[in-house]
């Protein structure tokens, strides 16, 4: 029961992911992260979303197995897969024309958010540089959040070169819409925790 329940919640937690990152990327917007890395690059290849993500992701799985077990990076590989297919299947039959960017940010970043704690709670990631992020912290005592913050620097400015400045400034406001999400989240607030007697 408890492995059906984790492995549904984890195909729930990629589809609101996928749906968040198809909104996104309808509007022409991104994302933080090795999502928003493979929404550049899928502006300068041939290349879908689906295809760079997957590829992006495989050299993580080496550091995922070697610092946070096999487990996670089965279920980490099981989640990258899904949201490429996802995303491929969203692309070939949900068509979306979405007239306002900023609901597109709002909303899309909402989504990804939410996708992304669904996840968490499961042990599970998206790998890529969430898996560096630990790994740094666990072999060269570097705080996540500061390996997070430098990658999503580098792929807002990278964004400049690739995107018109208003879908930039658009995504920063999906990357706010995310960030908020699984700070608030990622653990239940003291108050919504069941009390036990």
């Amino acid at each position: 029961m408890v492995t059906t329940h984790r492995w549904l919640s984890i195909l729930e937690g990629c589809l609101l992911i996928a749906l968040g990152i198809h909104l996104l990327n309808a509007s022409d917007l991104l994302i933080s992260g090795t999502a928003g890395l493979s929404l550049i690059l899928q502006r300068l290849t041939d290349l879908s979303f689906g295809q760079l993500f997957f590829m992006l992701n495989l050299p993580f799985y080496i550091l995922s197995l070697r610092y946070m077990g096999r487990e996670f990076m089965l279920r980490t590989f099981v989640s990258v897969s899904l949201l490429s297919l996802l995303s491929e299947l969203m692309c070939r039959y949900l068509a979306l024309d979405i007239a306002e960017p900023a609901f597109a940010a709002v909303l899309g970043g909402i989504l990804i958010g939410f996708g992304q704690i669904i996840l968490f709670r499961h042990q599970s990631s998206l790998g890529g540089l969430s898996t560096l992020a630990i790994y740094l912290e666990r072999s060269l005592r570097i705080h996540p959040g500061k390996t997070t913050l430098a990658a999503d620097i580098l792929i807002v400015l990278l964004a400049f070169s690739v995107f018109e400045t208003p879908q930039v400034l658009y995504s920063l406001l999906a990357f706010l819409c995310m960030n908020s999400v699984v700070g608030r989240y990622h653990r239940p607030p003291a108050w919504a925790r069941v009390q036990r007697a």
